[in-house]
């Protein structure tokens, strides 16, 4: 049961981090990726009481498989835009498209599964879920202000 909810969260972590790691206005707006990894790392130590030693074991385990996450469905991305770029798409493609989504969200799970012992090695199951919980957070508050942010500018 602990997996599966330790999954879930980080099911829900990796498409709002896609969010703000490739969010663009118009106006060409972007995010300082330096601040907002320290902003993230302090809330996160903060709100699930990480020791020192904790968040060093924690964050380069998180950052690791965000990137590999992140890589994953980029690939996915660029095999759906090759086959998208072709006016006439098939049957085929559709189909296989929709079995490279299924096989993203597997790949996904895997290293859910993956990284889910190497992080019950560095925090205990209680840290663990308050350091998820507080990404998802984090990530959710920075989302609203960087549009919140956009619209702002709008008005000016």
């Amino acid at each position: 049961m602990r997996r599966i909810v330790i999954l879930l969260l980080c099911m829900l972590i990796l498409p709002v981090n896609f969010l703000i790691l490739s969010a663009q206005t118009p106006q060409n707006r972007k995010m300082n990726m330096a601040d907002y990894e320290k902003r993230r790392k302090e809330y996160v130590t903060k709100e699930a009481g990480l020791t020192q030693d904790e968040a060093t074991k924690y964050f380069p385990l998180s950052s690791e498989l965000t990137q590999k996450k992140f890589k994953l469905h980029r690939t996915h991305r660029d095999k759906v835009q090759r086959i998208k770029d072709n006016s006439n798409i098939s049957e085929e493609e559709y189909r296989k498209m929709l079995e490279d989504d299924v096989d993203v969200k597997l790949k996904e799970a895997e290293l859910d599964k993956e990284y889910s012992t190497k992080f019950e090695k560095v925090l205990s199951p209680e840290k663990l879920f308050k350091a998820q919980q507080a990404e998802r957070d984090f990530i959710q508050k920075e989302v609203t202000n960087f549009r919140n942010e956009g619209r702002s500018n709008k008005r000016q």
